[in-house]
């Protein structure tokens, strides 16, 4: 493949040969992934489309955050970059790829379920990249548990602390710095629509996330501040394999999709660049499904 315009099968785009069974401790690593995902370092080609832009993009050291961290620099973009501190290997390639592409990243290890860690983002942003318009909110926490009754309540609080309430308190935190013309994008997941029965936590707070969105995006739109959703379907990064999914799952991963196959996070970057872009300006509320043609309401 040239590159994401390059004209192609998009069944074989991105061909994925069945993953072993494998797993990680949380939160796992892309280095130790098999196979190792595409982020887009090899093909995604920029074309100044958010030049001058200063982002905070939550989770951004592997998975999808790492393809929109990749994109958003090669479109010129400069970025401060969350994500938790034992996964400063995977961190450290992101700020290899951004910095050859021209552009500066700061690095914030930390735990977004750490409220004030959370909100010093901000601050850093200000402080680091002198403003801030584009807020790219990827974190997120996934555990599969085969039976209500084992799903204790830390890991449900966690799971929620992770997913919801560190969206709640970034945007609570950046609203005041963001200029007319900003973009927020969060992530929920096909799993808002369709929730697997392991998943319930999970599934639960995807859904929060698409109504928090759109309830946002018409607060702020006098501001001048757009709100959208990104909504993945089955997606190869090591969230799958450090508990997200049962090891036994993981050879068939992606295969209920009408494509045969799940998504690689590359194919998410795209998503993310055209709602933070200005191209977008009239798009705001809305939830893009990036799921392999999965049937959504």
């Amino acid at each position: 493949m040239a590159d994401q315009y390059t004209f192609q099968d998009p069944i074989a785009q991105y061909p994925m040969p069945e993953p072993p069974e494998q797993s990680q401790d949380g939160p796992g690593l892309d280095a130790d992934l098999t196979p190792q995902a595409d982020h887009g370092q090899d093909t995604y080609r920029g074309s100044g489309r958010l030049e001058g832009r200063k982002a905070i993009i939550t989770g951004g050291d592997s998975g999808i955050g790492r393809a929109v961290a990749i994109a958003f620099a090669r479109e010129g973009a400069d970025l401060v970059l969350s994500y938790l501190p034992e996964e400063q290997e995977d961190a450290d390639r992101v700020a290899e790829l951004v910095r050859e592409a021209g552009r500066k990243i700061v690095l914030a290890p930390g735990d977004v379920v750490d409220q004030d860690y959370t909100r010093s983002l901000v601050r850093t942003a200000l402080d680091e990249l002198g403003g801030l318009d584009t807020l790219a909110i990827i974190a997120g926490r996934q555990q599969y548990v085969e039976d209500i009754t084992e799903l204790t309540p830390e890991s449900f609080d966690e799971t929620f602390k992770t997913n919801v309430y560190a969206l709640y308190w970034l945007v609570q935190e950046a609203v005041p710095h963001l200029p007319k013309g900003s973009s927020i994008i969060t992530t929920s997941s096909i799993q808002a629509y369709q929730p697997a029965p392991i998943l319930v936590d999970y599934a639960t707070t995807k859904a929060a996330i698409n109504t928090i969105s759109k309830a946002l995006a018409g607060q702020l739109a006098p501001k001048g501040i757009r709100v959208n959703v990104v909504a993945p379907g089955p997606i190869w990064t090591p969230l799958q394999t450090a508990g997200g999914q049962p090891p036994s799952a993981l050879p068939e991963f992606g295969q209920q999709t009408p494509y045969g196959r799940a998504g690689q996070p590359a194919e998410l970057a795209p998503a993310y660049v055209y709602l933070a872009s200005q191209e977008s300006s009239y798009v705001s509320g809305e939830t893009l499904n990036v799921n392999g043609g999965m049937p959504t309401p």
